[in-house]
């Protein structure tokens, strides 16, 4: 988990720098783990708030590059890892996207289409910078421990 979730980032980010231009943004992937203290999740909620305090660094220190340094942190979006690197079935992926749909203010969980469209405007808006971008249909305004 570290060295996807948390080295990954890190060393993508060190190698694109010296080539990225002056300009640029820069799309980091959080969870909204990393905010509502879920349980059993303590090594991955930790990879994702390190993220976090990447890019608010790399805000600070980009800033005469005017590059933009930003943090998408999905919600309960479940695709085709949940099977093959978590090892659900297609029933285990139902009852758990029901379970958390009950728990989210929309009433179900996202797609990996609503988190594209998150990544396409903080890449486009020139005037969005350091911030992190939940996108979870509400969950962590709500979250009160009960997943």
């Amino acid at each position: 988990m570290v060295n996807v979730n948390l080295k990954g980032q890190l060393f993508t980010v060190q190698a694109m720098l010296p080539i990225m231009n002056d300009g640029g943004a820069m799309i980091l992937t959080s969870s909204m783990t990393a905010f509502i203290g879920l349980p059993q999740y303590t090594a991955y909620a930790a990879t994702k708030a390190a993220v976090v305090g990447m890019a608010r660094v790399w805000t600070a220190e980009l800033r005469s590059r005017n590059i933009r340094v930003n943090i998408i942190s999905p919600g309960a979006i479940p695709t085709e890892g949940y099977e093959t690197e978590q090892g659900m079935t297609p029933e285990q992926i139902r009852d758990f996207a029901e379970k958390c749909a009950a728990e989210i203010p929309v009433g179900r969980v996202g797609r990996a289409e609503e988190i594209g469209d998150a990544v396409v405007f903080l890449a486009s808006n020139g005037f969005v910078d350091g911030i992190n971008l939940v996108v979870d249909g509400g969950q962590t305004q709500v979250y009160a421990g009960r997943l």
